[in-house]
């Protein structure tokens, strides 16, 4: 959604509804379908703010995203069940919970060959599963395996939590630990993959990281807070979203799909404001 909006110009209904966000994404979808996917389901931030905001204070809310963008929400989920794909819109969880979630349950089931996540979040790269789950960021057409995960992050899939809580998500909103950078948790969790291996005397690292004795003196005055950015870089991956991976087949659009379509259709393009455009 937030892609699509600074992306395409605006599209507004005739009733002035901002609609280019819900189309973008729409087309999206569809195309996959198009190309191919028998099995789509896709997940919603029904409400920005979920159980992670009580953990930490300055996780991302809704305070700040645009009126325009905000308001197009709840019509994407209409409009994707309209069309006929399984739509799972969280409260309580996030959007990358339900896909951590559903890429688990797909996995399990032997008739699956295998599963795509489809965004760039790097925060998904945890779910991968060596060439059975794999992450698809669908602008650049690259997949990740678990060995690209490796290659991209320099740690492997189980250890994205903890290369996270090193060094933040600043699209979640959690700054990570002063110093530590991309290189040096690579670095040190390629060896040790999790907080809780890494060895206090920072003379046992055996690792190429730069400033070692300054890396082990923040990390383990702040360890609490590591640990709690680990948390909240850990996606949940057992919300029950679907008994049967057939349950997320698409069988075509409903007959409320013709109207809704025709809304879309119809919005006349215009313009993006200035305010809109994001380097």
């Amino acid at each position: 959604m937030f892609r699509h909006y600074y992306a395409l110009p605006s599209a507004r209904d005739r009733n002035g509804f901002e609609v280019a966000a819900v189309r973008g994404v729409l087309a999206s979808v569809l195309g996959m379908i198009k190309a191919g996917a028998a099995h789509v389901a896709v997940a919603t931030d029904h409400v920005i703010e979920s159980f992670r905001n009580e953990i930490w204070p300055g996780y991302k809310t809704g305070e700040g995203i645009e009126p325009a963008l905000l308001a197009q929400f709840s019509l994407l989920e209409e409009v994707l069940a309209a069309a006929g794909v399984v739509v799972w819109p969280m409260v309580e969880f996030e959007a990358d919970d339900a896909l951590a979630s559903a890429a688990v349950t797909a996995a399990r089931d032997a008739r699956v060959e295998q599963v795509v996540i489809c965004t760039p979040d790097k925060d998904l790269a945890q779910c991968v599963q060596g060439a059975r789950v794999v992450q698809l960021n669908r602008r650049t057409r690259v997949i990740l395996d678990e060995e690209g995960v490796t290659k991209k992050f320099g740690v492997a899939p189980e250890s994205i939590p903890d290369y996270l809580a090193l060094v933040g998500d600043t699209a979640d909103g959690f700054p990570g630990l002063p110093g530590w950078g991309a290189k040096s948790a690579s670095a040190v969790l390629a060896r040790y993959a999790h907080l809780e291996s890494i060895p206090r005397d920072w003379r046992e690292w055996r690792t190429n990281a730069a400033n070692a004795s300054g890396l082990a003196s923040t990390l383990f005055s702040e360890y609490d807070q590591a640990l709690l950015f680990r948390r909240l870089a850990t996606l949940k991956a057992d919300i029950a979203l679907f008994t049967d991976v057939e349950e997320l087949r698409w069988n075509g659009p409903t007959p409320a799909f013709d109207t809704l379509a025709a809304r879309l259709d119809a919005a006349v393009t215009g313009k993006k404001p200035a305010s809109r455009i994001q380097s």
